[in-house]
């Protein structure tokens, strides 16, 4: 009789550790957690349960690496959890955790290049981003011109400019070799070089997305038929090499000059035949596509109409009124 009142006292002991035991799991998957400020996260690709585990244990993020797993696997969630950056709250609680990681909640880390920045001007946006880390004692050299894809790239906590810098030649380079791979025929560009030469052109010539490939189309036009292509901002390249005014005054902090026309650099298209040595600025993806894709017309001329965009003529005359109204325009402004 003992020992079957010992039995039972043991599974009653047993049941009651087993209930506490849940119950203490319980609260420290839902209860505030240890953490005690807000903290950043990397959690790296191809990281299992047990590895996650340990490094939000390391950082403080959770009380528990083994209940972490054990719920992690309990909610089936151990293959939805995501490799990024996060950023965990103070006292954020367990469940919140795994729900950040399995739902991908990661924190955004962005550096943004506008379309036609040169290399120059991408270094200095860089350089001024807070969240980009520069290793100290480390200058970023200029890339060269045309070789960095203008847009959007996010980064994480730790990454350099560097960082930044090769994935925008990573993409340059595949943005360039897919447009040129799907370039019409008859274009007088004899490689990629040059297409990427009249895509920075095109960058510089217009803001207007509708406009790309009907300017795209004015140079091919004058290139087929060996005219000069005089398009300013070449000559103003030629003057600055790329290192333009950021004081909001245009890159040569002033207007351009008939005088500046007349300055002898390989990139003054007003006295140069073709196409300059090299890319002006960087372009983006649209304007690529625009110079191996140009427009079909028979306009020869352009210039700006006052709008924004610019109006286009097939003569010169035609081309000489459209200037007149121009400075007509510009002289009120």
């Amino acid at each position: 009789m003992r020992g079957f009142l010992g039995f039972i006292s043991l599974l009653f002991l047993t049941a009651f550790l087993a209930a506490a035991g849940v119950l203490f799991g319980l609260h420290l998957y839902s209860d505030t957690g240890p953490l005690g400020e807000e903290r950043f996260v990397v959690i790296p690709s191809g990281s299992g349960v047990s590895t996650i585990a340990a490094r939000l244990d390391a950082e403080n993020v959770i009380a528990s690496p083994l209940l972490f797993k054990i719920a992690v696997r309990l909610s089936e969630q151990q293959s939805k959890l995501q490799a990024g950056e996060y950023k965990f709250e103070a006292g954020i609680p367990m469940d919140r955790v795994i729900n950040k990681l399995a739902n991908g909640d990661i924190f955004v880390r962005q550096v943004t290049i506008p379309e036609g920045k040169t290399s120059f001007e991408t270094i200095q946006i860089l350089n001024a981003h807070e969240g980009l880390q520069t290793p100290e004692k480390e200058e970023l050299s200029i890339p060269e011109e045309g070789s960095l894809l203008p847009g959007t790239y996010r980064y994480q906590s730790g990454d350099t400019a560097l960082t930044v810098i090769e994935k925008m030649r990573e993409d340059m380079q595949d943005a360039l070799d897919s447009a040129w791979a799907s370039r019409v025929a008859n274009l007088p560009l004899q490689n990629k070089e040059e297409a990427l030469i009249l895509a920075s052109i095109v960058e510089k010539e217009t803001g207007v997305p509708d406009e790309r490939r009907r300017v795209a189309g004015v140079f091919i036009n004058r290139l087929k038929k060996g005219m000069l292509l005089q398009t300013d901002p070449t000559v103003i390249y030629g003057l600055t090499e790329g290192r333009h005014s950021q004081d909001g005054t245009g890159p040569l902090n002033r207007r351009l000059l008939t005088k500046d026309l007349r300055k002898d650099t390989p990139y003054n298209t007003y006295m140069n035949e073709g196409l300059p040595p090299g890319p002006i600025c960087n372009p983006g993806i649209e304007a690529l596509k625009a110079a191996l894709d140009p427009e079909i017309h028979d306009y020869y001329y352009f210039v700006a109409d006052g709008t924004g965009g610019h109006a286009f003529s097939r003569t010169l005359d035609e081309h000489n009124r459209n200037v007149a109204k121009w400075r007509k325009v510009r002289a009120g402004q």
